[in-house]
């Protein structure tokens, strides 16, 4: 909601710029959408060397308790 806001108030401001930020938003977030991906493949990465160096852990008692 607040970015709303202040696309309407730079629509008040400078009229053509907000229409240019309008026009390039999906073609930027097109562009950004591959590193996206990678940063979700990595995550993924990370996470499970984290669980395979916690397993001996988890399997030995360590785990969370419930």
């Amino acid at each position: 909601m607040l970015s709303f806001m202040l696309w309407l108030l730079l629509l008040l401001l400078c009229w053509p710029l907000a229409l240019l930020a309008l026009l390039l938003y999906p073609l930027v977030w097109l562009i950004l959408l591959p590193f996206r991906l990678i940063g979700i493949g990595v995550d993924a990465v990370f996470e499970l060397l984290r669980a395979i160096v916690l397993l001996p852990a988890r399997v030995l008692g360590g785990g969370p308790r419930r």
